[in-house]
């Protein structure tokens, strides 16, 4: 057990020092401009209600031969995969010679409370699709999900297994009932319908609370008791910022798309079980018969290693890859040890199915 110094003059130092920390804190924070996100350059080549289509082109060497669509998931915002020069998934990949076009969602407000995952796989994921493909002048190309969004990717991929090339899946749940799966047992016993006859859609703030409260110890009081250190250097203070600013940024969920995805993901795990239709077509992860790179994290809170490589026993994939990362959800592609290995790993799996 550890025994804490009550010695008078040593708690006095020791405030003394905390004192001096947040007075830098506080001057580090008024030295600070604007935080900013997003340093990659890019180019907005669709619009289609709240949605966003940008492209960033290749950096160097030579490109793809097919560009790589992100798919990010609705949750959150998809510049965590940009936060900064030397914390961007895209950035890497662009240095790698690959062009990557990203899906921003955008903010649902009270009149998209009524859309559904037919509306966001069906029209929206396809749309963004034909326009990449029209727009890069290439007949097929690459998907990469993230999260939900790899989960989106699989079932559209299983839809539309003539549009998709490769697809690569991150930290992406299939099996949505593994035992180690916090995330999903509480999902399944939230009263859903009572946030939506309350709100119409499912508010960004009871979002970002909920997946705070799955690590309260880390991602509350340490992050608390850590923080006069982090402001009172800058670089770590703008890092801490940026950090913070991508989870407070949490979008409403559009209602009935969060219902369906709940009922037919978490609770019926359909995936798995089979019997899963995104609008009146039905879903079989068979079908996609090309090469899928399937990559989570060792330490993920929210999709555990579980959750993920399930996918192998239901892909009909004739050429299928798993690696397990080490890190958590975030950290995984946004920690900067994770620069140097993730772009590099998903360029050369790509570039060798050119």
């Amino acid at each position: 057990m550890k025994r804490f110094n009550l010695d008078p003059a040593a708690l006095t130092a020791e405030m003394v020092a905390l004192n001096r920390t947040l007075l830098k804190g506080m001057t580090t924070l008024q030295g600070l401009g604007p935080i900013e996100v997003g340093s990659t350059p890019r180019t907005q080549i669709y619009a289609e209600d709240k949605l966003r289509l940008f492209h960033y082109p290749a950096r160097s060497g030579t490109p793809s031969h097919a560009p790589l669509l992100i798919v990010y998931a609705l949750v959150n915002r998809p510049y965590i995969l940009d936060l900064q020069p030397d914390r961007s998934l895209i950035r890497g990949l662009t240095e790698h010679g690959i062009p990557v076009y990203l899906i921003d969602w955008g903010y649902p407000d009270q009149t998209d409370r009524h859309l559904d995952l037919d509306d966001y796989l069906n029209n929206y994921l396809d749309h963004c699709v034909d326009q990449t493909l029209s727009h890069a002048g290439k007949d097929t190309l690459n998907l990469l999900g993230v999260c939900q969004g790899g989960t989106f990717s699989l079932c559209y991929s299983a839809l539309n297994p003539n549009k998709v090339r490769n697809l690569v899946t991150l930290v992406t749940p299939v099996d949505f009932r593994t035992d180690d799966n916090l995330l999903g047992q509480l999902t399944r016993e939230l009263d859903l319908s009572l946030a939506l006859d309350t709100y119409g859609n499912v508010p960004g703030f009871l979002l970002a609370q909920f997946y705070n409260s799955l690590m309260p110890a880390r991602l509350g009081i340490q992050k608390k008791l850590e923080m006069p250190m982090q402001l009172a250097d800058q670089e770590k203070a703008g890092n801490f910022l940026r950090m913070e600013q991508w989870i407070q940024d949490s979008p409403d969920l559009a209602g009935e798309a969060c219902r369906e995805f709940v009922e037919q993901f978490y609770r019926r795990n359909a995936l798995i079980t089979g019997g899963l239709k995104i609008g009146n077509r039905a879903v079989d992860p068979a079908a996609f018969k090309g090469p899928v790179l399937n990559l989570y994290a060792a330490r993920d809170h929210l999709v555990p290693p579980s959750a993920s490589i399930a996918l192998e026993a239901i892909t009909g994939s004739r050429d299928y890859s798993a690696h397990e990362l080490p890190g958590g959800h975030i950290g995984v592609f946004a920690g900067r040890q994770a620069q140097a290995r993730l772009p590099a790993l998903i360029g050369r799996w790509l570039k060798a199915r050119q």
